[in-house]
C-alpha cells in the first residue's frame, strides 16, 4: 500500500478535520504521508484504545471498591446503597464469579449446584457460557487465586478475590480489543485512520468490561483479515474459536456462503466453514463428551428466557399491554412462540440479505452483509443484552465508515445505559420508570436500522460506498475480499430467476 493510496481523514472527514484544528488543521497537500518511524495509524489507533479502556475501568472500579465489615469483621465489596446502579458501574463479571461458583475452584461444566435451594424454583445449576467464554472465566479464577497465593507472601498487592478475579480478566479482554483494533486497520489497509472509530467509540467506554464480549470481537475481526489475507482456512478456525466464544463470529459463514456463491468460489467457502467447525469441535467435543449436561446447560437457559428488558418484543409488550407470544409463563417453562418467531424472523432477515447479495447490480462487500446479518439478529432476536452493541462496531466501521454518523450511533447506544441502571434501581429508590429506558432502546435500535437501511443503500449505489473509491477515482471491489476481490460475478438473481455467466465456477 503506497501513500497515495491512503485514505486521509482530514480531507475527507468533517468530524476529523474538525478535529485536527487544535493540532495545526488537516494534513498538508505536500506532506509526506506514511513516513514516521513510530505514529503509524495503528499505533495511534491503539494508545487512543488503550486511554478509553482505562476510562472504562475506572468506570467500572467504583464496583470492586472494598471496605471492612464491622458487623462480618471481614473486608467486603462496597454494593451499599445500589452502588452498582447509583455509580453505573454494574458488571456482569463481579457477581458472576460467585454466580458460576468460580470462587469454589471446581472445573466448569462439571461443577452443579441448587439455585433457590430450599424454595419452590429451586433447580440445578451449571456454567451457562458457551465452553471458550466459561474456561476463559475458570483460567482467570484460577489466575486469581495465584495471585492472592503470592500476595499473602508479600510479594504483591492483595484484596478481595472478586477485584483480583474482575482485575484479571479485564487486563485480557482489553488485549482481545486491542487485537480488533489492530485486525481491522490491517484489513481496512486504504483507511487505517477509521480504527480511530474503535477505539474512541462511546460504547467502549461503557462495555468493555461489561461482560465477555470482547473475546468474539478479536475472533471475529482476526477471522474476516485472515479472509481478507486469502487464508480460508485460518479465517474458518478463527470463526470457530469466535463461535466456541460467543455464536456471533459463525454468522460470517452466513455472507460468505452468498457471496462465494454468487462469485463461483464455493471451494473456498467449503475450506473456511470446514475449519471452523473443526475449531468449533475441538473446544466443545471433550466438554459435550464429558459432561454433556453442563455442557448443554448453556443452550438451555438460552432457550427459558423470557423477552429480555431491552428487546423489542418487551417494548411492544410494556407499551401496549400485550402478554406476549406464550402469554404469562411460570418458572421454567418454555417460551416456545417466542423463541419460534424470534428464529423465523432472523431466518427471513438473512434470505432478504441473501437476495439483496445475489440480485445487487455489483456484488456487495463481505462487511457490508456480515454487519447487516449480525444487526438483524440483534434486532429479532429476544435478547440483546447491552455488551452485544460491541459486535457491531469493528464491522460497522468496515462496512460504512461515516465517521459522524457512527459515532452519533454508538454515542446513542452508549447512553442507553444511563436509564438502564437507574430503571434497575427501582422507583421506590428514585430511579426511572420503565418508559425512558425503553423510550431509548427504541431510538437505539431505530438508529441501527436507519444504518441497515444506510449499508442496502450504498449496496444498490456502490458508487456512493466510501471503501469502493480508489486512488484516482478508480472504483474498487471489496479490498478486504480476499479470493472474492475482482473475481467475476458467476450466479447473480434477476427478475426472472438466477443467471450463470459462461465462465467455469472455481
Amino acid at each position: 500500500m503506497t501513500p497515495a493510496e491512503r485514505v486521509i481523514p482530514t480531507w475527507t472527514e468533517p468530524l476529523a478535520t474538525a478535529a485536527s484544528a487544535p493540532i495545526g488543521g488537516p494534513l498538508g497537500r505536500h506532506a509526506a504521508i506514511g513516513r514516521h518511524w513510530f505514529w503509524t495509524p495503528l499505533r495511534v489507533a491503539l494508545l487512543i484504545a488503550v486511554i478509553g479502556l482505562a476510562i472504562g475501568w475506572f468506570g467500572k472500579a467504583a464496583c470492586v471498591q472494598q471496605y471492612y465489615n464491622e458487623d462480618s469483621k471481614k473486608l467486603e465489596l462496597d454494593w451499599r446503597s445500589n452502588r452498582p446502579f447509583t455509580a453505573m458501574c454494574y458488571s456482569d463479571i463481579i457477581p458472576l464469579y460467585s454466580a458460576e461458583r468460580l470462587n469454589e475452584g471446581g472445573f466448569p461444566y462439571k461443577t452443579s449446584w441448587i439455585d433457590d435451594e430450599g424454595k419452590p424454583t429451586a433447580h440445578v445449576r451449571y456454567m451457562e457460557y458457551p465452553v471458550l467464554t466459561g474456561l476463559f472465566q475458570w483460567v482467570n479464577a484460577k489466575l486469581a487465586d495465584g495471585w492472592l497465593a503470592i500476595a499473602g507472601a508479600g510479594w504483591l498487592p492483595t484484596g478481595l478475590a472478586v477485584t483480583v478475579f474482575f482485575d484479571i480478566s479485564a487486563f485480557w479482554l482489553a488485549l482481545a480489543w486491542l487485537v480488533t483494533i489492530w485486525a481491522v486497520t490491517r484489513t481496512a489497509r486504504r483507511r487505517p485512520w477509521d480504527a480511530a472509530l474503535i477505539a474512541a467509540s462511546p460504547l467502549l467506554l461503557v462495555h468493555a468490561f461489561t461482560n465477555f464480549d470482547t473475546l468474539a470481537t478479536a475472533f471475529a475481526a482476526t477471522g474476516i483479515l485472515a479472509w481478507a489475507r486469502k487464508k480460508p482456512a485460518l479465517a474458518g478456525v478463527l470463526l470457530g474459536l469466535g463461535g466456541a466464544a460467543k455464536l456471533y463470529p459463525l454468522f460470517v459463514l452466513g455472507p460468505l456462503l452468498v457471496l462465494c456463491l454468487r462469485a463461483g468460489r464455493m471451494r473456498d467457502w467449503a475450506r473456511t466453514a470446514l475449519a471452523a467447525i473443526i475449531a468449533w469441535a475441538v473446544v466443545n467435543l471433550p466438554i459435550m463428551l464429558g459432561y454433556p449436561r453442563g455442557w448443554w446447560e448453556f443452550f438451555h437457559r438460552n432457550s427459558l428466557r423470557g423477552a429480555d428488558p431491552d428487546s423489542l418484543y418487551n417494548v411492544v409488550s410494556q407499551f401496549t399491554g400485550w402478554a406476549g407470544f406464550d402469554g404469562r409463563l411460570g418458572f421454567g417453562q418454555t417460551p416456545v412462540w417466542l423463541n419460534a418467531v424470534s428464529g423465523l424472523l432472523f431466518v427471513v432477515s438473512c434470505a432478504i440479505i441473501a437476495f439483496i447479495a445475489l440480485q445487487a447490480p455489483v456484488r456487495p462487500r463481505l462487511a457490508q452483509l456480515s454487519f447487516l446479518v449480525v444487526a438483524a439478529f440483534l434486532l429479532t432476536n429476544k435478547v440483546w443484552s447491552p455488551q452485544y452493541s460491541l459486535w457491531l462496531v469493528p464491522l460497522a466501521v468496515l462496512a460504512v465508515p461515516r465517521w459522524r454518523i457512527l459515532l452519533a450511533w454508538m454515542t446513542l447506544d452508549a447512553l442507553v445505559w444511563a436509564p438502564r441502571m437507574m430503571f434497575y434501581l427501582g422507583d421506590d429508590k428514585k430511579g426511572l420508570p420503565i418508559d425512558w429506558f425503553l423510550s431509548f432502546v427504541v431510538l437505539r435500535d431505530l438508529a441501527v436500522l436507519g444504518l441497515c437501511v444506510l449499508v442496502v443503500y450504498e449496496i444498490y449505489h456502490p458508487a456512493r460506498d466510501l471503501v469502493r473509491q480508489g486512488a484516482g477515482g478508480v472504483p474498487l471491489d471489496d479490498p478486504a475480499g480476499g479470493v472474492l476481490d475482482g473475481a467475476p460475478d458467476r450466479l447473480t438473481l434477476t427478475v426472472t430467476g438466477f443467471r450463470r455467466a459462461n465462465a467455469p465456477a472455481r
